[in-house]
């Protein structure tokens, strides 16, 4: 036709992003001097803003041995300060947490398709067996990103020299620990969760990077 045409592809938007957090016992322990509870609500309000800058609804839950916050999924930058009030109302608790009854209540409540962001921590494959269930029963519905923080005492226990029997002990242990770690990962991997095992002062540019990825793979 003798006219210049363009195609200008715009990412897909109203999706909407749920931000899980594990308020149990667990996320009281401290990395680099403070809880990782911490390090995930500053990762968690980060990838808000950057979810409602880009036309997506954002909410978010809190549970452990019960199922204790929720804010609803909505829209628009002045939502983010009622994103903030959620976040500043959760508290650190000494429970276990009940992932079978957190989970279940959260994908009661979402009435679509949704992109799950999980903050939590777990110790072993026994204690992470009814995660993994859950976990499993949440990729029927959703897309689930499994966020934990990588331990540097841990990782530095395993790779140091073992110059000396109680050295030697340790780095024993931490290797049984990782081990077991990378084992659920693994797993959770294997049903099509998104995994981020990675050091706190790289979670958030981890998780932002994963949730670009997913909106451009058009996963959800």
């Amino acid at each position: 036709h003798r006219k210049l045409l363009c195609k200008e592809f715009r990412q897909e938007r109203n999706h909407q992003i749920v931000l899980g957090f594990d308020t149990g016992h667990l996320m009281m322990e401290p990395i680099g001097g403070m809880p990782k509870l911490d390090h995930a609500i500053k990762a968690g309000l980060l990838l808000g803003w950057i979810s409602l800058h880009s036309g997506d609804l954002v909410g978010g839950c809190g549970f452990d041995a019960r199922f204790r916050n929720f804010l609803k999924p909505g829209r628009g930058m002045p939502y983010f300060t009622r994103f903030q009030h959620f976040t500043a109302g959760l508290e650190y608790r000494t429970e276990e947490t009940n992932f079978t009854l957190g989970l279940a209540e959260l994908n009661s409540r979402l009435q679509r398709r949704a992109l799950v962001v999980l903050f939590t921590e777990f110790v072993d494959t026994i204690s992470a067996e009814l995660l993994i269930e859950s976990l499993q029963l949440m990729t029927r519905r959703h897309v689930v990103v499994f966020v934990t923080m990588r331990d540097p005492l841990l990782t530095h226990a395993h790779a140091a020299p073992p110059d000396d029997f109680f050295h030697a002990a340790e780095a024993v242990i931490a290797d049984d620990f990782l081990r077991e770690r990378s084992i659920v990962l693994e797993r959770a991997a294997r049903l099509g969760v998104h995994c981020l095992d990675v050091p706190v002062q790289e979670i958030s540019a981890a998780l932002l990077n994963r949730y670009l990825l997913i909106k451009q793979r058009g996963l959800l």
